[in-house]
């Protein structure tokens, strides 16, 4: 009965209604029990009475069962995973056929265009990521120059020359020459950079460089030198140096051949030695893509730097695998092709170099291994995750780009003994430096040095070279690569399903360096051990629990048998 001014009627019941129904409960329980009775069938369930103490081989017994148990909850946990994968990809192919109803037609076509490119790139094989592509271009700036120009970080030059594309260039048909350029010589102090100097100049012409790095494209340096009109650039990354003495002996090289033709001069290096910034300071505008990111440059570029000369970028050559750990992290893109960690290049090279001299360097404290040392430089670098957690990988990337880039300064010692190469003789030495002003070169490089402003070298980090580092120039070297899917759109994908990306377990194994692998494993079976037991504790419940092996394994544990008497 609804009572007035109430919305909802009232659910209380009489004393008689509800006894009742009481009654007509109690009845109908008692009928399904005479059924029940009559037919057989119990409600209790038999309480399950164990293995008996007096059954001979009982602790084997329990532990089969124990054993089958087991089995069984992981078939069940496994029946229970694959139903909830099938959901989820049920889920998602309904999400994706209402997404493509939905969506526009000129997405859609996006989309095709996109599948298109990908299966295309993965049959013919023209990806200029790839080695293969990169070998075959670098291959192709070698036929078509007539000059080769390798470019050497002066912080280890020795370790940025590459024997075999020396020697390819040496014996090649054409008669090519080869020169050495030491760039980056702002960053070694002046000792040393002479040093080196002799060294190479011994073997082939070379030349000291500095280039840009803060060259843009035109529009933007046009506009900045309005800017600059009334002021000077003192900034010490702005100002190139050593691009006027090697522009005027190329030329002066090109008017003795007496040549209709441009005069071709290739620059050939390892990646991140700084070939694509020396042609921009040479040009004095960004012609090439340069930056802090090592591997940019991926096919030939022809830059015109005058009416008688004309430049060819290449990509970097490729490191064979063969080379020594420190020589492929800094001179192959193991890292940025994710065949290698960033953390384990960081170990590596902070194993060659002396521990107080990087403490110095980086400002952080005494550290055991290269984790304690990330986790130190991230956080001096405020390098932090979500929840306050360091980066760790960050600052491994912000540790090797300070290497492999034009900031930090580290210098290598020029060896005693100077025998030339197998592949160079006295004669072919002579015949590179014919037809070049050498005078006009070293004195353009005494210039140089003693106008460029070096770091003293205490402040200078001292690296152990590991000699010269072997490059492949053949592609049938090269094994084929398998087609690999863009992370990009991995990461839509995930984000999609709702599912983040799996964590990477570098870390856990970067903390056995250093002679700290025993204790991890040590901590890690401790750890089982111990989860171990609790789970058997939890999941046995019809089964009696056995005392006497564990009494036998444990030395220190009590005998109640005899001390309890």
């Amino acid at each position: 009965m609804k009572r007035p001014k109430l919305k909802k009627a009232s659910k209380r019941l009489s004393c008689a209604k509800r006894f009742k129904i009481q009654k007509k409960v109690r009845e109908h329980t008692r009928k399904l029990r005479k059924e029940a009775k009559k037919k057989g069938i119990s409600k209790r369930v038999k309480k399950d009475i164990g293995v008996p103490n007096s059954a001979p081989f009982k602790e084997e017994i329990l532990r089969e069962a124990e054993q089958r148990k087991l089995q069984l909850e992981e078939l069940k946990e496994q029946n229970r995973v694959a139903k909830q994968t099938e959901k989820a990809q049920k889920r998602k192919k309904e999400k994706e056929a209402a997404k493509a109803e939905t969506e526009p037609k000129a997405k859609k076509q996006k989309k095709d265009k996109k599948t298109k490119q990908q299966q295309k790139k993965s049959t013919t094989g023209t990806n200029k990521s790839a080695k293969r592509f990169r070998c075959k271009e670098l291959n192709k700036v070698i036929e078509a120059s007539d000059i080769l120009v390798e470019v050497l970080d002066a912080r280890d030059p020795l370790g940025c020359r590459c024997p075999e594309l020396e020697e390819a260039v040496l014996k090649h048909e054409g008669k090519k020459k080869l020169m050495f350029v030491l760039n980056k010589i702002d960053l070694v102090p002046k000792d040393n950079l002479k040093k080196w100097l002799e060294y190479l100049q011994l073997e082939c012409p070379t030349f000291v460089f500095k280039a840009s790095t803060q060259l843009q494209d035109r529009t933007v340096e046009e506009k900045r030198r309005r800017r600059m009109a009334n002021g000077v650039d003192h900034s010490r990354a702005g100002t190139a140096l050593g691009h006027t003495s090697l522009l005027e002996v190329l030329g002066e090289y090109a008017t003795t051949l007496n040549t209709e033709s441009m005069l071709k001069v290739g620059i050939v290096g390892f990646p991140s030695t700084g070939k694509s910034s020396l042609i921009n300071s040479l040009k004095g505008l960004r012609a090439c893509h340069a930056g802090v990111q090592r591997g940019l440059t991926k096919c030939m570029q022809e830059v015109h730097i005058s009416k008688t000369v004309k430049m060819i970028d290449s990509p970097g050559i490729i490191a064979t695998p063969s080379n020594s750990p420190v020589s492929m992290a800094l001179r192959s893109l193991q890292v940025e092709e994710k065949e290698e960690s960033s953390l384990e290049a960081v170990r590596t090279l902070l194993k060659q170099c002396d521990q107080q001299q990087i403490m110095l360097q980086y400002n952080v404290p005494d550290y055991r291994n290269s984790v304690e040392f990330l986790t130190c430089f991230a956080k001096k670098r405020g390098f932090l995750l979500k929840g306050g957690v360091l980066n760790t990988e960050l600052a491994a990337t912000t540790f090797l780009n300070d290497w492999t880039g034009a900031k930090l300064s580290y210098h290598s010692k020029p060896p005693d003994n100077h025998p030339l190469p197998p592949y160079l003789s006295d004669a072919m030495v002579t015949e590179m430096q014919g037809g070049l002003d050498m005078d006009k070169l070293k004195s353009g490089n005494e210039e140089i040095i003693n106008s460029v402003k070096c770091p003293n070298p205490a402040s200078s980090i001292g690296f152990l070279s590991t000699g010269p580092t072997a490059g492949m120039l053949n592609e049938s070297e090269i094994p084929e690569e398998k087609a690999v899917v863009q992370e990009e759109e991995e990461d839509a994908e995930n984000m999609e399903n709702g599912s983040e990306p799996e964590e990477s377990a570098e870390m856990d194994e970067l903390h056995g360096d250093d002679g700290m692998e025993e204790e991890t494993k040590q901590k890690k079976q401790t750890g089982k051990a111990s989860s171990e037991p609790h789970k058997a504790a939890v999941k046995r419940v019809a089964f009696n629990v056995d005392l006497s092996s564990a009494q036998q394994n444990d030395d220190e544990a009590y005998d109640f048998n005899t001390d309890f008497i």
